[in-house]
């Protein structure tokens, strides 16, 4: 009965893993096959270890058994081989040493923040701006002016450089046939460089858990010719819809299985704000922000002001994706103590302050109003 359990458990196993995918073995794109070489290698390497090590755990039991017949090769005395010692200590550090050399040749190649090498293609590099959102992709191409969500069309043999963000918890665009991964995060913006070498439907994925949703945000990477990839781009212009400021905001919401949606048009410098979270009228941008604790914050006069810089309390969700409505963190209206404060009243520092950044950038913050501030709504 056993010796028939066996079997049908391995092909049980076998069945049950019949649907894995190995993408990353066989890469359809310059970086991905790098990538794959340089495992292979390693692997390759520390086999040189692992193989002799289990021949010799079978071998070493079967050959010298204590109740062997033949005893004539027990040797009581023995206590040192300096053949043995070279063995184990200069295979594993030849091995070692090769591993570095190799991580650290690739490491500089597939730097992803640096453009492809020349001899890759000659092509002008695609740019996309990508950013993942709760929970879905979207896709801006600034060059075309067009954007995507949930596909992502690039052109065979032609570079594309991805500038990373996310609009709440941090992510990992993936497209395993095409090459490495790399993180989107709030506030900051990464970069990553991938080509495509034949036309195909490419899987992408987000490939860091990210909330109740994360099963679903999934995307095609559609590789096609440049004569398709420019049909592509009129498509969009002609059957999409505008991507402003409050048209991503809207988009931004959490939504679960989101489908595919076109936009024809992009907002200038849209990217930017998401980055510098200050898509919203009366926020003040990350770059301000950072300036202004440079020259000392606000103090306790910029208390009031706490609604311009909040950002997580509007993207607030339970455990079911749902958004949580919290109390508002409000603008420079009022005080913690109700008293009015005007961005033009130059005996308040953080107001002050706040109307330098005004000057900066009129963009920067658009009148926020409100009544309360952190201090009345979480008590600190």
């Amino acid at each position: 009965m056993l010796a028939i359990k066996k079997p049908l458990l391995a092909a049980l196993g076998a069945f049950a893993l019949s649907g894995c995918q190995y993408d990353v073995l066989f890469p359809h794109g310059w970086v991905g096959a790098q990538q794959r070489d340089l495992l292979v290698i390693s692997v390759l390497l520390m086999l040189i270890v692992i193989l002799p090590v289990l021949v010799m755990a079978v071998w070493f039991p079967l050959k010298y058994s204590a109740n062997r017949d033949d005893m004539t090769d027990y040797d009581p005395d023995f206590e040192h081989s300096n053949k043995l010692e070279a063995a184990v200590w200069g295979v594993p550090i030849l091995i070692v040493i090769a591993l570095g050399g190799y991580t650290w040749v690739y490491t500089h190649r597939l730097d992803p923040y640096a453009a492809l090498p020349a001899g890759v293609s000659t092509e002008q590099p695609l740019r996309i701006e990508a950013v993942s959102l709760d929970w879905k992709w979207l896709f801006i191409y600034p060059d075309y002016g067009v954007a995507a969500v949930n596909e992502l069309a690039i052109p065979v043999g032609r570079p594309v450089e991805f500038s990373l963000t996310s609009s709440t918890v941090m992510n990992t665009l993936s497209i395993p046939k095409l090459g490495g991964m790399v993180y989107s995060m709030a506030g900051m913006e990464t970069r990553l460089h991938l080509i495509a070498d034949r036309q195909g439907t490419y899987p992408g994925r987000s490939a860091h858990y990210s909330g109740p949703g994360f099963a679903g945000m999934t995307f095609d990477t559609l590789a096609m010719g440049n004569a398709e990839f420019d049909a592509w781009v009129a498509a969009r212009r002609e059957e999409g819809e505008a991507l402003t400021r409050a048209s991503y905001l809207d988009l931004e919401k959490p939504s679960m299985n989101a489908p595919v949606q076109y936009y024809a048009t992009v907002e200038d410098d849209l990217f930017d704000r998401i980055v510098e979270m200050c898509v919203e009228d009366g926020k003040v941008c990350m770059g301000h922000m950072m300036m202004q604790d440079r020259m000392g914050g606000g103090g306790l006069d910029g208390i009031g002001d706490a609604g311009a810089y909040s950002y997580d309390r509007d993207r607030a969700i339970d455990g079911f994706g749902n958004l949580i409505d919290l109390p508002p963190v409000d603008g420079h209206g009022t005080d913690a103590h109700g008293a009015d404060h005007e961005a033009t009243d130059t005996t308040s520092a953080g107001a002050t302050q706040l109307t330098n950044l005004l000057g900066l950038d009129p963009d920067a913050l658009c009148s926020p109003a409100g009544a309360k501030t952190e201090a009345q709504t979480n008590g600190i």
